[in-house]
């Protein structure tokens, strides 16, 4: 069992909670699952991918053959791939943002002029052009 970490709530306040984040992970995960297959996907699901049995043993308990058993990891795949990807308001996928928040892009602040020093001057472009046609001749 995982140790409870505070966590920043985003708002005015900026208030702390305190969670564990991998138990409610496992939760999330499962419930999810559970909602987005079928029972027989779900029995599979449960078979192979949680308790982590091998092909053999599961087609031997869930009186499958080798080629739907197949058939039905690659469907659990892709159904559970999408849901957990596209779940609302926060995906199980990718990792990182589901344990540390979305990602924002840096904000960039304009620079503004230190008080005191004029802008430097810079010639209009009518100016420069006589001198470039001079060189390039």
């Amino acid at each position: 069992m995982s140790r409870a970490t505070p966590e920043r709530i985003a708002g005015r306040e900026g208030r702390l909670i305190w969670g564990r984040k991998d138990e409610e992970y496992i939760a999330d995960f499962c419930l999810v699952s559970r909602k987005a297959l079928d029972e027989l996907e779900y029995k599979v699901f449960k078979f192979h991918f949680l308790l982590g049995a091998d092909w053999k043993l599961c087609t031997r308990q869930l009186k499958l053959d080798r080629g739907n058993f197949f058939h039905t990891v690659y469907r659990i795949e892709q159904k559970l791939g999408r849901v957990f990807r596209e779940l609302e308001p926060y995906g199980l996928f990718p990792l990182d943002e589901y344990f540390h928040g979305p990602r924002r892009p840096p904000q960039v602040r304009p620079l503004l002029p230190l008080p005191g020093l004029r802008p430097r001057f810079t010639p209009p472009l009518s100016a420069l052009v006589p001198r470039f046609l001079e060189q390039t001749a």
